[in-house]
């Protein structure tokens, strides 16, 4: 008999996923364990492995379509009996995904299409939704219990009442098709012409020359669909720019000291421990130290009050092909400088292979990201939500210095510099609280004294 591969839960929060790439095709011999598929939630991308061993029987959820958690999604047989009971794909896709609630009845032409093929982005009409401020205060414990994090985002964003949608998932759970399809019907009205407009286009005399008509110009050029990586990219991104009072500070490190110990420790490190010695263990350590004494940039906004966390839960940014992940590496205060290297090492590698599981990329207080390994001199980046603060590392370059010597005389030296930035709240943390933050970081970078191991 068959055995189903199902839609898995990469979370207790998660309801619903979507598949982005099917890596066996129909007939092709898999084994126990090995991946099948890849899918994107609005939390990590994965791969998912085979249940059993056998031959993929049909696959019934097409790429890029996403489902509820639980869902059958294709089939694997054993070898002698796929031959006899071939299952066409086709056919089965219907069953991939839920139709859009019957109160909605979008127009044919409008319709969002049941399965198979990239989820197509939000319809510009959702700006145009009628904005209901009541609504958005009267979001019930009940809502929160039959929705996923990404719907009531999309609600909140757009001031909707999830009491008014109706959900089609199990028990009444309200996925993000059901909520899209709701603001479809909202914004789907035309908007009537203003009298003045349309008195405007009235000839006000017979001489009055008729406006010739315009064509259309087509738009050149290729249109992509964007991935659902790309999609929670961009929605956080612009979630944290209307959230937090974005400021920024930059300080410069003379990074001489640590480049030479670097030079002439990183063979045997590695050899020693199995892991090459990168420069990020140096910027965490000294953030450590510097979240220590100044506890208030390891918190978080919550409603009016501030939450200072016990722990330091550093994100550390890691650039994929596909785009960018956050994987978080907890209660690093406990960590030596080689338990940070291996921690660091280790999550880097299973983002990079798709890896990494829900609680990987949860519970950050504090993150840095290196735009310096391409080049950048620095950056100014955004918060990671909900943290207060985020710390970017630019490139390590050589350049002439003027160093004073304990006699007060100067003369001018070759010098590794790094340009740090501090993007912070300015709701929670003040100029004068991220600037002597960054001050001690500076000072642990250039007065480095910590065994390396």
């Amino acid at each position: 008999m068959p055995t189903d591969v199902i839609m898995p839960q990469m979370g207790e929060s998660i309801f619903e996923g979507t598949i982005t790439k099917w890596l066996k095709k129909p007939g092709d011999k898999v084994q126990r364990d090995e991946p099948l598929f890849e899918i994107s939630t609005d939390k990590v991308d994965a791969e998912i492995p085979a249940p059993t061993s056998g031959v993929l029987q049909d696959i019934r959820v097409s790429e890029g379509t996403t489902v509820q958690v639980n869902t059958v999604v294709g089939s694997i047989a054993a070898e002698g009996e796929s031959a006899s009971t071939p299952a066409p794909t086709k056919a089965a896709a219907p069953a991939a995904k839920t139709s859009a609630p019957s109160e909605a009845k979008p127009e044919p032409a409008k319709q969002r299409p049941s399965n198979g093929g990239a989820e197509p982005a939000p319809q510009p009409q959702v700006a145009s939704a009628p904005i209901h401020d009541s609504e958005a205060a009267e979001e019930s414990d009940g809502d929160r219990a039959r929705s996923s994090p990404l719907v009531r985002r999309i609600a909140r964003d757009n001031n909707v009442n999830l009491s008014r949608v109706t959900g089609t998932g199990i028990g009444g759970r309200i996925t993000k098709q059901d909520i899209t399809a709701f603001l479809e019907k909202q914004g789907s009205a035309p908007a009537p012409i203003a009298p003045s407009v349309a008195a405007a286009s009235t000839p006000s005399s017979p001489a009055t020359p008729a406006v010739r008509p315009v064509a259309p110009v087509t738009p050149s050029g290729e249109f992509v669909p964007m991935t659902q990586m790309r999609k929670i990219i961009a929605q956080r991104m612009i979630e944290s720019r209307r959230t937090s009072a974005h400021v920024h500070c930059m300080f410069e490190v003379d990074m001489t000291r640590i480049v030479n110990l670097r030079n002439k420790l990183k063979n045997g490190f590695e050899q020693r421990n199995g892991v090459r010695l990168t420069f990020m263990p140096f910027f965490v350590r000294a953030a450590i130290i510097g979240l220590q004494q100044f506890p208030i940039i390891n918190s978080s906004m919550e409603g009016e009050n501030i939450h200072y966390h016990r722990n330091i839960n550093m994100g550390i940014a890691v650039a994929l092909d596909w785009g960018l992940i956050v994987p978080v590496l907890k209660n690093t205060e406990e960590k030596n400088f080689l338990g940070l290297q291996r921690g660091i090492t280790d999550l880097g590698e299973r983002s990079r292979n798709k890896k990494l599981m829900p609680q990987d990329v949860e519970g950050a207080t504090f993150t840095i990201t290196n735009p310096g390994q391409f080049g950048a001199v620095f950056g100014l980046p955004i918060i990671n939500q909900p943290n207060v603060a985020i710390m970017g590392v630019g490139g390590i370059t050589k350049a002439p210095v003027v160093i004073t010597d304990e006699q007060g005389s100067d003369s001018i030296a070759i010098r590794s510099l790094v340009h740090l930035t501090l993007g912070y709240d300015h709701r929670v943390i003040d100029g004068a609280v991220a600037d002597q933050f960054m001050a001690l970081v500076k000072k642990t970078l250039e007065n480095w004294n910590e065994e390396v191991g």
